[in-house]
């Protein structure tokens, strides 16, 4: 028995050394030496479709090991075999990480967590503090936080605008706020991920960074195309001040992109590390560093069933530093071979 306590206490001891803490059901990358350190970022996966649980952990390794800023990541989990389980959109353990957190970033679908549970996060809006939203976040809360979307990102579900796994996006950059630190070396931005409706925005009381254009393919060499679709253009990326229901004033950013295959795109990237700086209040670099600290292997989205989940098994210790989970794409996957598969690559 002394032998087998020896060992654990030696395995986490090694998780540290390696600069990253592996809790049951989430993961927290320590920051190292950069601006942000000193500083607690909390991500928020969950959602059936885009890979959350794929993007999230990378951009914690990001913000963490290139910037400095302490990251825990958060993933519906399957309470009694605690694999991560998306379909599962009432346990989302671990969000009293939010108690002492200087920048939120969800990137749900739908979720349902208890009232006790979602205590931090009600605690954290009504603290004002900063918000970050990423793709079915407009749409990451149902019952009592269904005004999540509207209220604090601006946008809730409305429809595709593009065609669905057909017609992908380009980030335009919008000319009246090129200058913006947020667009800090923004340049070529591609998701194949399809641009969503946005209608019900204030633009008036927002600051809009990126519009998307529809493409007529996936391909990120992909020509916009022409036609109604296009004009205007959809709201894509954009900045502005939320009212939480107790009437605290905060900051937001959301961003109809976030599937895990957009998250191949460099500028995509820089474009949600210049938001967490932008929001802690920190100088936005000219260039972030956003490459990945570990290789990035995202899977396709798209719906799958509650098998595909358990056959898959994935646990949050599956992406700690030093680990790259493998994709497994759903049926019906369109060719995008635009991204790395695997190590052989």
């Amino acid at each position: 028995m002394k032998k087998l306590f020896g060992i654990c206490v030696m395995a986490l001891s090694l998780a540290a050394v390696a600069g990253n803490a592996v809790v049951a059901e989430s993961l927290v990358f320590e920051g190292k030496d950069g601006p942000g350190r000193g500083k607690k970022v909390v991500l928020i996966s969950g959602d059936e479709e885009y890979r959350s649980e794929e993007a999230l952990p990378m951009l914690g390794k990001i913000l963490s090991q290139r910037h400095g800023f302490t990251c825990t990541v958060l993933f519906s989990i399957d309470p009694e075999k605690g694999y991560i389980d998306p379909s599962n959109q009432k346990n989302l353990p671990g969000l009293d990480a939010l108690d002492d957190a200087d920048l939120m970033i969800v990137a749900t679908r739908f979720r349902t967590p208890s009232e006790e549970s979602m205590k931090p996060f009600d605690a954290y809006l009504a603290a004002g503090k900063p918000v970050i939203g990423l793709r079915t976040a407009t749409h990451g809360f149902q019952g009592k936080w269904s005004f999540f979307g509207l209220k604090i990102l601006g946008e809730t579900w409305v429809a595709h605008h593009g065609g669905h796994k057909r017609e992908g996006c380009r980030g335009v950059i919008e000319e009246a706020n090129a200058e913006h630190p947020v667009l800090n070396s923004v340049k070529d931005v591609f998701a194949p991920s399809d641009v969503y409706t946005v209608k019900n925005l204030d633009e008036s009381q927002a600051t809009i960074l990126l519009r998307g254009a529809v493409t007529a393919t996936l391909d990120p060499a992909s020509k916009a195309i022409d036609g109604p679709k296009n004009a205007p253009m959809q709201a894509l990326a954009w900045l502005r001040e939320y009212t939480a229901p107790n009437g605290a004033k905060g900051q937001a950013f959301c961003t109809t992109m976030g599937a895990a295959v957009d998250l191949v795109s460099h500028d995509a990237r820089r474009l949600v590390v210049n938001a967490a700086y932008h929001l802690t209040g920190l100088e936005v670099p000219k260039a972030a560093n956003v490459d990945f600290v570990d290789a990035f292997y995202p899977s396709f989205y798209g719906f799958v069933s509650k098998q595909f989940w358990i056959d898959r098994n994935l646990k949050p210790q599956d992406f700690a530093l030093g680990k790259s989970a493998l994709p497994k794409d759903p049926p019906g996957t369109p060719n995008w071979p635009f991204r790395k598969m695997g190590p052989a690559e």
